[in-house]
């Protein structure tokens, strides 16, 4: 056939993560021993009494459509949540409740994007967003944060990417894959100059649940009424409650932008699954003693990965002081050999940790930096030994 297909859908790059996963995966169902740490999602069972919210509402016959954007129930959940958690205040008509979080990004760029629109999307970057940007019809515009400044972006940054053309600028924190958080008076500088510039802020807040130590979580719409309005504040119950699979997301914006996403909604996909919302209420709800749970378990793994890799030749990291990554910096592995041939690229050095060493990690090159990879330590502690014993093997023979 000669019918020529989208250049749009021919354009987005698949996902580096999943097929590292899926690799993974592959090889285990293989019966081969590989130690995964690719994993965006906690190892833990989703707790019960959210698995049991759910289980009721399929006997309950909660299984028809809800309205497009959510139900009323789940949705002032959110805003209970948001008031108490993020000290953001929304009505309900403000939130959508979506198909987890990509879903919530797709919905908020169709709603506020024009082609040729920009967005600024701090490097380095969760390697989803320009691919949504795109399909939005938006161009990508990357602003590097360098380890000297702990991957973050500054103010002055952002004020010097503006142009005409600017839209909105992407913020997310905790970070994905750097685990770093933005701090209170580099939020008020950032939300300064959105103000200024009148542009919109997406924050990206679905590791919010996942702080180290003293740090705390602070949302940029929480300022002042004028950054509030221009903020699309993102989350989810994914990552805190250990519910990925159940592909619930959620928004608080403006009634403008949450009447305009719910519209791309209802005709893209209609509502989030109906059970799924009935456990996402719970689960927000319900007890958190899970969530505390779980965090601890996380923190015990982030700080016996941190060690290690600070004992390792060749590599290091910055600590995170959120979500569940290390990024580790193998600029210093990319001038050695291997096997006779320079390792060459992040990509390369994934290829030869799977093939060779057993050892699935994240390369990032598709995050914006070629000399890092990422390390989830969404896994047991016996497995991230495992795994950091191998890779402790390889530099160490470089």
């Amino acid at each position: 056939m000669s019918l020529e297909l989208s250049k749009k859908a021919q354009a987005v790059k698949p996902s580096s993560t999943l097929a590292i996963t899926a690799k993974a995966k592959e090889l285990k169902a293989q019966g081969i021993d590989v130690v995964g740490f690719g994993a965006g999602e906690p190892d833990f069972n989703t707790p019960d009494n959210i698995n049991e919210a759910a289980i009721k509402a399929i006997h309950d016959g909660f299984t028809k459509y809800t309205d497009a954007s959510g139900t009323l129930e789940l949705k002032e959940a959110v805003c209970k949540k948001f008031e108490a958690f993020n000290k953001l205040h929304y009505k309900p008509n403000q939130i959508v409740i979506s198909n987890g979080g990509k879903h919530s990004l797709t919905n908020i760029f169709e709603a506020i994007l024009n082609p040729g629109d920009e967005v600024i999307i701090p490097s380095p970057y969760w390697l989803s967003y320009p691919e949504i940007v795109k399909l939005a019809d938006g161009v990508p515009v990357f602003v590097r944060a360098d380890k000297k400044q702990n991957y973050k972006i500054t103010a002055e940054q952002v004020a010097a990417a503006c142009t005409d053309k600017t839209k909105a600028l992407i913020l997310n924190t905790p970070n994905n894959p750097t685990g770093m958080i933005y701090t209170r008076e580099e939020l008020e500088a950032i939300a300064k100059v959105v103000v200024e510039k009148d542009i919109y802020v997406v924050a990206d807040e679905m590791y919010e649940n996942l702080i180290y130590g003293d740090d705390e979580q602070v949302s940029i719409a929480s300022f002042n009424d004028e950054i509030y309005k221009r903020t699309i504040t993102c989350s989810g119950v994914a990552k805190s409650y250990a519910m990925t699979g159940w592909r619930i997301g959620y928004t608080g914006s403006s009634v403008e932008i949450a009447k305009l996403m719910g519209s791309v909604q209802s005709h893209q996909t209609s509502n989030p699954n109906s059970i799924a919302q009935k456990a996402a209420t719970e689960a927000l709800n319900g007890p958190q003693d899970t969530v505390f749970a779980m965090n601890n378990e996380f923190n015990k793994r982030r700080e016996y990965m941190v060690k290690r890799v600070a004992e390792m030749p060749l590599i290091d990291a910055i600590t995170p002081q959120g979500a569940f990554y290390l990024f580790v910096d193998v600029s210093e592995v990319l001038k050695k050999e291997y096997k006779g041939n320079v390792i060459v690229s992040s990509d390369k050095l994934a290829e030869i940790l799977i093939s060779d060493y057993k050892v699935a990690v994240i390369p990032c090159g598709d995050f914006g930096f070629d000399d890092h990879i990422r390390l989830s330590y969404a896994i047991s502690i016996e497995q991230i030994k495992k795994g950091l014993d191998r890779i402790e093997e390889f530099v160490k023979a470089l």
